[in-house]
C-alpha cells in the first residue's frame, strides 16, 4: 500500500488562510487534494507524470506548482509561517550543496541565472540557510554552487532582526562580517582560521550546538526532489525548498 501524504486538519487550518484568493474564471479544484499531491511528489522525487491518481489530474498538480512558484506563493507561505514566531536570540548559518541533475540544464538565461555553478564535484546549486536553536529555518536562499558563503551571509542575516549570537563555521571567518555583526550587537560565535594572525576567542560550548543546522539540511534532503535538483527554473526549485521547509517545521 502506498504511503500517500495528506494534510491533517490542524495543518490545513494553518495553511488555508495563506493561499491566494484572487481567482478569476473557473474556480480552483480542491486545494487540499492538489497541495497534498504536490507535497507527495516533492517527497518521493518522481516525475509529475507518475503522480498517483488519488490526487487528481497530473497536469493540474504540475501547473499549480509551477504557476505558484512563478508568483512566489510557496515562499510567501513559508515566510508567513516562519515569521509568526518571535525572533530567536541565537541563530545558526550555513550552506549545503545540492547536486544538479543533467535534466536541470538548459534554462533560459543560462545556468548562472538559475543558480547553477560548476565546482570540483560538478554542477551544483548552493542552499544557504539561517535557523534557530530548534533547527527550524527562518531564511532560505539559493545561489550557484561556486559562490562563497561570506558573500551572501550578510544578505541572509539582514532578513531577520539582530540576534544575541550568530553561530557559524570557519567558512564565515571574515573580518568585515565580524565587524558588521558587532555593530548590530551580535556576538560572533565563529572559530578563526588557523592562518589568522589574530586568533579570536569564541564560545566553544555554544559552538558545539552548530550541528542543529547540519541536521536541518539532512531533513530537507530526505525529500528526493531537494536532495537532487531536477528543476531547470530556479523559481520552481526555490518553491520546492520553501514548501518543504514549511511542511517539515512550520505546520
Amino acid at each position: 500500500m502506498y504511503d500517500f501524504f495528506w494534510f491533517s486538519d490542524a495543518q490545513w487550518e494553518r495553511i488555508e488562510p495563506l493561499l491566494p484568493t484572487d481567482v478569476r474564471g473557473k474556480p480552483r479544484v480542491d486545494d487540499r487534494r492538489v497541495l497534498s499531491g504536490i507535497v507527495h511528489a516533492l517527497r518521493c522525487g518522481g516525475r509529475w507524470a507518475d503522480c498517483a491518481d488519488v490526487y487528481g489530474p497530473k497536469k493540474t498538480l504540475y501547473n499549480r506548482f509551477v504557476r505558484w512558484s512563478e508568483r512566489g506563493i510557496w515562499e510567501g507561505i513559508f515566510s508567513a509561517l516562519a515569521g509568526a514566531e518571535d525572533a530567536p536570540d541565537r541563530l545558526f548559518i550555513d550552506s549545503s550543496c545540492i547536486k544538479v541533475h543533467r535534466c536541470a540544464g538548459g534554462g533560459k538565461g543560462g545556468p548562472l541565472a538559475h543558480g547553477i555553478g560548476r565546482t570540483k564535484g560538478g554542477r551544483n546549486t548552493k542552499l544557504h540557510a539561517v535557523c534557530d536553536a530548534k533547527g527550524r529555518p527562518h531564511v532560505l536562499l539559493l545561489t550557484p554552487g561556486n559562490v562563497h558563503d561570506c558573500k551572501v551571509a550578510r544578505l541572509c542575516i539582514e532578513a531577520l532582526p539582530p540576534c544575541a549570537q550568530l553561530v557559524a563555521d570557519k567558512g564565515y571567518d571574515s573580518q568585515a562580517l565580524r565587524e558588521w555583526l558587532d555593530e548590530r550587537g551580535t556576538e560572533a560565535v565563529i572559530p578563526p582560521r588557523r592562518n589568522r594572525k589574530v586568533q579570536y576567542e569564541y564560545d566553544r560550548a555554544v559552538y558545539k550546538q552548530r550541528n542543529v543546522i547540519e541536521r536541518m539540511f539532512c531533513r530537507l534532503k530526505d525529500w528526493r526532489r531537494l536532495a537532487t535538483r531536477f528543476d531547470r527554473n530556479i523559481k520552481n526549485f526555490m518553491g520546492a525548498v520553501a514548501l518543504a521547509a514549511a511542511v517539515i517545521w512550520w505546520l
